[in-house]
């Protein structure tokens, strides 16, 4: 039977996020202590994949996951999802909105209930817990710790706690984006609302030299959907980019696109193409449409016959 591997316990997000993957389907879910667990698990073929969180809607990228998958040679995402977030706050039975005073919450979680706490809480101490389930499982195992924590709303099937107030979290669009990360080498088919995912060091410092790496994509008609930069820990005051790019890997203008990044810089990471998990097709230019690409290079072909 294949595993897959993701942020334990039962109950967290990344597990509701393996709920909505057919790929998961039929396997055998493993929880693990954090990102670095579970994509060690696929790198070493222990796990078939991972599920892991990339981005939040708030709290912007989730940098555990993009610093992994930039170091973490020979892996590749098949496939995103989106999750709702709403946060409950949760106590041990019997106690009292004013008997808190620490509150144990994944970083994440406690960013996305800033203004809540301010106002309900002003006072509290903040203790991080390693998954929403684990900040609530706290009350249990180290009572001395935390009074209460920021949980899912579903906490209750893991955790034996009362709830005191649901729906937390500050903004209630919040979402987070997850990624299921194999070592496959084969992309997913050309749906028509793909994204690409890259990983991009600049070849140099200089004035420009963003900008002549986003020209690759500029000149070709393709969008991006996310970049963020990621500094590089063995060299100080350097940059890596993480980005996600609209297209497929097969479509010409992408392939051209990244074989033109690759020359401007020896450093890419190719991460996959895979179906966007917001269903909405990528809006293409004709002048950058497979069809034109075809015929200029037909035409190219022709110029010496």
């Amino acid at each position: 039977m294949q595993t897959i591997s993701f942020l334990g316990p039962a109950g967290t997000f990344t597990e509701a996020a393996l709920k909505l993957a057919p790929e998961a389907i039929g396997k055998t879910w493993k929880p693990v202590g954090n990102v670095l667990d579970a994509l060690m698990d696929v790198q070493t073929g222990s796990s078939y994949a991972a599920m892991i969180a990339v981005e939040n809607s708030i709290e912007g990228g989730v940098t555990a996951s993009q610093d992994a998958l930039a170091t973490m040679p020979g892996l590749r995402i098949i496939g995103e999802y989106v999750v709702p977030i709403r946060f409950s706050l949760a106590v041990k039975p019997g106690t009292e909105l004013a008997d808190v005073h620490t509150l144990a919450a994944h970083p994440v979680a406690y960013g996305q209930c800033r203004r809540w706490l301010q106002r309900m809480l002003p006072n509290h101490a903040h203790l991080p817990a390693s998954s929403n389930v684990a900040s609530a499982q706290l009350l249990f195992d180290e009572p001395s710790l935390a009074d209460a924590a920021i949980t899912p709303v579903t906490i209750r099937e893991q955790v034996p706690v009362e709830v005191l107030f649901e729906d937390i979290q500050d903004n209630p669009t919040a979402r987070t984006r997850f990624a299921l990360v194999t070592t496959r080498t084969d992309l997913p088919p050309r749906t028509g609302r793909d994204k690409t995912t890259l990983i991009v060091e600049l070849p140099e410092e200089r004035p420009g030299g963003l900008m002549a790496m986003l020209e690759q994509f500029a000149t070709r008609g393709i969008n991006l959907s996310m970049i963020t930069s990621r500094p590089i820990p063995e060299h100080p005051g350097r940059y890596r980019f993480v980005m996600d790019i609209d297209g497929h890997l097969h479509d010409a203008r992408v392939a051209d696109a990244v074989l033109g990044l690759r020359r401007y810089s020896p450093d890419v990471t190719f991460l996959g193409s895979y179906p966007r998990a917001i269903a909405s097709p990528v809006d293409v230019d004709r002048a950058y449409s497979d069809e034109i690409y075809a015929e200029a290079q037909h035409w190219f072909d022709q110029l010496e016959r």
